[in-house]
């Protein structure tokens, strides 16, 4: 038996390779002329209207990042007559790459899109009953994007072809088909028919005798077979394998709920203006897949790419919007882009569902339900209640399944976020979000469920991604054969929400995940490209500030309020928050772009904050300070602009032998001769910050060499190679500037030069840090080894904090080796703790270290830099800037409070000195207000957020600097939520009852 199995397999492989070579017949050429667009891509009459060279099969075309339009012209012959006809065109396509190299737009010399091209459809329909004698007139804008690095860009080679500049000119294709032939639909239906039964037995054990019930019924169907006719025998063929598709599915058969799909990253191995066509080649792909399945549902995410469709592919549009009506093409995720969740900040997580959803109930009327995830890298506790905040009720990822150490332990669950909202989440079980419906994946999501007996169902997206195309035919007759098939789980193409209201459903006591879902990799993401990651963090709050002030103004009836220039800069920010973008793991032209255009953005918001400052200040020489933190400060209330109150310069600077002292009053800071920190002493408490022995600001540098996904991780072993940076260098220095010291120190081919200083009036040290980076593979850290003895860190995150451990007790504890933090990170002990703030730094590790007569101190590391060498061979190359600091004697509302003020500095203007009062302030230094807004729709009503930050119930009451009518809690989108009262207003304050780390959204109508 076991050589008849193995016999009938080869046999099978064989056959099946006849086979599809039988597809098509009766090839007749067709000619073909090309125009190489000069440049960046051209709109589509244009290219159109073009003057076309001639050009044949076998000939090269295509330099890297190029655009060239084919014109296809032909007759269908007269021996066609009666028969299925296609145009095949093979633009030297690879089947192993596809979504990563050339692809091409079908057009009609009208400009009417037919199909996209791709390697897995590399077809165009030009008949079902060819009468003879057709004209074929089409055009194809086809795209010589780069395969780089094997289509993956996780080699650590580096590679030139990832930037224009630097990629090579010549061709990277040939022409390979070009010609119309017969489609042999009853071949193609028994490829299908051999592939579904093939796949199919060798996922069942040797045991079952089903298995064996399809080997014979192959061995049979091959019988009937004829290689020198299999057009004419594959009829009869078929009809052998019959009553092997009749056998129904047994009754306990998993239920697999499959979803076309083709998830396409915004920006990673190509710019975002590919994008903007791979998406149209998609949509149009899918559209026209569906003229002829109306069985397929296909699902899309990110509002972004619907937008840049219809602004870019009108003709697609249409297309897409009726497909929509239907039902069939449905809009999931309720997201601008599918963003990264570790990095973006509070606010902004809340505008990418705003602005996603928003746009899909404008565009279509529909109200997203899910939030759909599938490939960030890990996402933050505070998801789950601005999932549900935002009006969606459902989850859906698959990166969790990429784990390293430890295999999450359900597919379907509640999971529960930092103030204990819970949505229903699931992880696709075939461990794909781009399936193509094979035996194996599709076996293996049953195999692999991890909540069998109470649950039975999973969701599996199928179709090519990041331009391959979306579904295929071929999966879809996969899908169908396996509908209710002995041997195979129960396959049904439905829609997101079908599938995700039965789960729930049937799972009503599914279990509960507490807190973060951390990826077990893609850790250096947290560091990676460290320009985005600071241009995303200024954008930020350069966007809180321009809100603010515009809406404090407005309310002043000062300045008109910018909706539509603050919804555009919103929208760049939020699409540079792509989760291949903001983590750094694209291409150096993706990150150059990124850098314009938080340049760009920067300078509007600055010119949004001065005139609106410069209204509220008044005409006057006072010397005035803007305050936008949520806290007071040089005596200047939180979101207020007034004469400052506390001294601006009571810092003094000492000489202490060989080294220098700093002193506020706040906080006693000793810098040796080697420009490190030796003593930070909090006034208040009169202890010590660091580790006794030990020296703060210690710069150290690490081998970094990830096996694989170069850009993406730290692998842990990185530890085992550390030079701490005691020395200064050739050029290095150590000298007093006013208020401060500055240290000078070079290593290898780089220079930092770090001046630290202590805010007056506020109890930190301030490190400003200038990096000439030239290493490559090389991690840099900066090490702050504190006198707290604890075995959890407190890491900021959205809306709140998580604690992480210290130690390694467990896998899932020493996995987590590399965090990610927002402003700050604090370490406490009763009575004592200590917080390290900084304005663009996210990678953190925090461990515990021994310390000589016994006990353990926190040594706490911030990273500061990276050089990855894939998939940009430059990246982080050059002059950074950036500032952290140190926080002694901080407890968590301290920690808060620093790292707010850090990231907001105070503006110093000319003004009247007459204060401006706030719009809002709170009596409670844990209530903190992340946002204050006019309304999205144009009403002038002042939207306030705000959240609980220290994890305690809380009261606090909210005084409002205006004439108001009421107030109202409301969703993120600002409507009202229903059964929530409004709050009480007492003396004009709104007084509120905080739960742990909620998220509050209050709409205040203007009298």
């Amino acid at each position: 038996m076991h050589d008849d199995r193995q016999l009938i397999e080869g046999r099978l492989a064989r056959t099946l390779q006849r086979v599809e070579d039988a597809v098509w017949s009766g090839a007749e050429p067709v000619d073909l002329g090309r125009w190489d667009a000069p440049g960046e891509p051209v709109p589509v009459a244009e290219g159109l209207a073009a003057e076309h060279a001639p050009c044949a099969v076998g000939d090269a075309w295509g330099p890297p990042w190029g655009t060239s339009w084919f014109r296809v012209r032909g007759t269908v012959p007269e021996r066609f007559a009666g028969r299925v006809v296609d145009l095949r065109l093979d633009l030297g396509f690879d089947p192993d790459r596809t979504g990563f190299h050339a692809e091409g737009l079908v057009y009609r010399p009208d400009g009417s899109v037919v199909k996209g091209l791709h390697p897995r459809t590399q077809w165009v329909r030009v008949s079902d009953a060819a009468r003879g004698g057709e004209e074929v007139d089409l055009h194809v804008e086809a795209a010589s994007n780069p395969l780089l690095l094997g289509g993956g860009g996780f080699d650590f080679r580096p590679s030139p072809m990832g930037d224009p500049d630097t990629a090579p000119r010549d061709p990277l294709y040939r022409v390979a088909r070009a010609e119309l032939a017969v489609f042999e639909t009853e071949v193609w239906e028994l490829q299908q028919d051999l592939e579904v039964l093939g796949q199919l037995a060798a996922e069942l054990s040797l045991e079952d005798g089903r298995r064996w019930e399809l080997l014979r019924a192959l061995d049979r169907a091959m019988d009937r077979l004829d290689v020198a006719d299999l057009a004419g025998t594959a009829a009869a063929a078929r009809a052998e394998l019959e009553p092997a598709f009749a056998a129904p599915a047994r009754a306990s058969a998993h239920r697999v709920s499959a979803v076309g799909h083709a998830h396409i990253d915004s920006a990673w191995l190509w710019p975002t203006r590919e994008t903007v066509r791979k998406v149209a080649r998609t949509c149009a792909n899918v559209t026209s897949l569906m003229d002829d399945h109306p069985e397929l549902v296909f699902a899309m995410s990110s509002a972004q790419q619907f937008a840049w469709v219809r602004e870019h592919r009108p003709e697609v549009w249409e297309r897409v919007v009726e497909r929509v009506r239907e039902g069939r093409f449905v809009p999931v995720g309720g997201m601008w882009v599918e963003s990264d969740t570790n990095m973006p900040g509070g606010e902004a997580l809340v505008r990418q569902l705003t602005h996603g959803k928003r746009f899909f109930l404008d565009a279509f009327g529909i109200e997203t339900r899910e939030v759909w995830l599938p490939d960030s890298f890990g996402y933050t506790a505070a998801l789950p209640q601005l999932v549900a905040l935002s009006g969606s009720r459902w989850f859906l990822t698959q990166k969790i399944s990429w784990n390293t150490t430890n295999r999450f332990p359900h597919h379907t669950f509640r999971w529960e976020g930092l103030d204990g909202t819970r949505v229903l989440t699931h992880f696709p079980s075939a461990d794909t979000y781009g399936s193509d419906v094979s035996g194996a994946e599709v076996a293996h999501a049953a195999r692999n469920f991890a909540d069998k007996g109470a649950a039975n169902r999973s969701m599996l997206p199928f179709g090519w991604g990041d331009g391959g195309g979306g579904p295929t035919r071929e999966m879809l007759a996969r899908a169908a054969r396996l509908r209710d098939l002995d041997g195979s789980p129960r396959v049904e193409v439905e829609r997101p929400d079908a599938f995700f209201a039965a789960a729930e459903a049937e799972y009503p006591e599914a279990p509960v995940w507490v807190g973060e879902l951390y990826l077990e990799m893609h850790r250096g993401t947290y560091t990676s490209q460290a320009r985005t990651k600071q241009g995303n963090r200024r954008s930020e709050h350069l966007l809180r500030e321009a809100e603010l002030w515009a809406a404090t103004a407005a309310v002043r009836e000062a300045v008109e309020y910018p909706y539509e220039r603050l919804d555009r800069l919103w929208k760049t920010v939020l699409l540079n928050q792509f989760h291949d973008i903001l983590p750094g793991s694209s291409i150096g032209w993706v990150h150059r772009q990124a850098a314009e255009e938080y340049a760009a953005v920067a300078g509007e918001l600055e010119e949004v904050i001065g005139e609106a400052q410069r209204a509220l200040a008044g005409e006057g020489e006072v010397d005035v300070v803007a305050n936008a933190a949520p806290h007071p400060r040089a005596g200047v209330a939180a979101g207020g602009i007034g004469v400052p109150t506390a001294p601006l310069s009571a810092v003094s600077v000492e000489a202490d032998g060989d080294g220098w002292v700093l002193d506020n009053g706040l906080v006693r800071a000793r810098i040796d001769a080697a420009g490190l920190l030796t003593s930070v002493v909090d006034a208040a408490s009169g202890r010590e910050a660091l580790a006794p022995g030990s020296r703060g600001n210690l710069l150290q540098l690490h081998a970094d060499t990830p096996v694989r996904f170069d850009a993406w991780d730290v692998d842990a072993y990185y530890r085992r190679s550390v030079t701490d940076l005691v020395d200064l260098g050739e050029s290095g220095s150590v000298e007093p500037v006013d208020g401060g010291v500055r240290i000078v120190r070079s290593f290898g081919r780089s220079r930092i030069e770090q001046v630290l200083t202590l805010p007056p009036g506020e109890a930190r040290v301030d490190i400003a840090t200038e990096v000439d980076w030239q290493e490559r593979e090389k991690l840099l850290k900066a090490a702050f080894d504190l006198d707290v003895s604890t075995d959890r860190v407190a890491c900021e995150v959205q809306f709140g904090h998580v604690h992480r451990p210290t130690h390694a007790n467990t896998s899932w504890d020493a996995a987590r080796f590399e965090v990610c933090a927002h402003r700050w990170v604090h370490v406490g002990e009763p009575g004592f703790g200590a917080a390290v703030a900084n304005d663009s730094t996210y990678g953190h590790d925090v461990t515990r270290a021994d310390r000589e007569g016994g006990g353990t101190s926190s040594v706490v590391r911030l990273s500061l830099l990276r050089a990855p060498q894939s998939p940009d061979p430059v990246a982080d190359l050059g002059t950074h800037r950036m500032t952290y600091a140190l926080v002694p004697g901080a407890g968590v509302v301290d920690a808060v409070r620093e790292g707010l003020r850090l990231n907001l500095p105070l503006r110093t203007l000319r003004g009247s000195g007459a204060a401006t009062e706030p719009l809002v302030a709170l009596d409670r230094d844990g209530v903190v207000v992340e946002a204050v807004k006019l309304a999205d729709d144009g009403s002038g009503d002042v939207v306030v957020r705000l959240y609980e930050a220290l994890g305690a119930r809380t009261g606090a009451r909210l005084a409002l600097g205006f004439e108001h009518s009421g107030a109202v809690v409301t969703d993120l989108l600002e409507r009202p939520l229903e059964g929530v009262a409004p709050p009480v207003v007492e003396h004009g304050a709104l007084v509120l009852a905080l739960r742990p780390f909620e998220v509050l959204t209050l709409r205040v109508a203007r009298a």
